[in-house]
């Protein structure tokens, strides 16, 4: 732990906290303060001027990163008939309403799940277990759908879904620290002009409020935010 204490010093030295970073700036110093053996995760985190307590201020939404986020998306799509036909084209890694009875079981072996509008009944029943983990289907998000073929695609190509938590902040993953600088300011971009777009009506005072970026067990670097707001 001692060595691992030692590292993090080394690259939160490289970090001036009392400045927010241009993104291309930011980008390229999460890059340098990684020092994770494996190829890390570049996590954004926003604070927004909401209360998620009220229903008219929760943010949530999609968006298609344009350089995905580097990792394998194990999809599951519940259809049937020409839909399940239509998944498995599209590249889904688990189809049937068998599935059905497996997750009752305990199966939890995708990462999403894509679903038509015919068997969310029965999926309902699972919500005390889908519901914390993110997997339940949901129509906003575009994974409660006829359209599976057009789902399984998108997620494939990087969309992720983002949703503002308790506290007011949304988290989500942008890329990978192999990544090039461009690719995660290009996907650090359209995810902050989505959050934007996403403001509520509702929402009174500075919208966004605050951004940072961090590499997997790297340091925080707060982004300047101003071209967003």
């Amino acid at each position: 732990m001692a060595t691992l204490g030692k590292k993090y010093r080394a690259a939160a030295a490289k970090v001036d906290t009392n400045r927010l970073y241009p993104a291309p700036e930011a980008v390229e110093l999460v890059k340098q303060t990684s020092y994770s053996k494996f190829d890390g995760t570049v996590d954004v985190a926003v604070r927004l001027g909401v209360d998620p307590r009220h229903a008219d201020q929760v943010v949530r939404g999609t968006v298609i990163l344009p350089h995905g986020t580097g990792k394998s998306v194990r999809v599951l799509v519940i259809a049937q008939g020409d839909r399940a036909k239509d998944a498995e084209a599209a590249g889904a890694d688990f189809v049937g309403v068998e599935y059905l009875q497996k997750l009752k079981d305990g199966w939890l072996e995708c990462d999403v799940i894509v679903a038509t509008p015919d068997v969310m009944g029965q999926l309902g029943a699972l919500g005390r277990v889908l519901g914390p983990r993110g997997l339940m289907p949901n129509p906003k998000a575009g994974t409660v759908t006829m359209d599976v073929a057009k789902a399984v695609k998108e997620i494939k190509a990087g969309k992720i879904e983002f949703r503002v938590d308790k506290t007011g902040n949304v988290h989500a993953p942008i890329g990978k620290v192999s990544f090039s600088g461009a690719q995660l300011a290009e996907n650090l971009q359209a995810f902050l002009e989505t959050i934007v777009k996403a403001k509520p009506s509702a929402a009174k005072g500075t919208y966004l409020r605050g951004a940072s970026i961090s590499s997997t067990m790297g340091p925080g670097i707060k982004l300047d935010t101003a071209e967003f707001r």
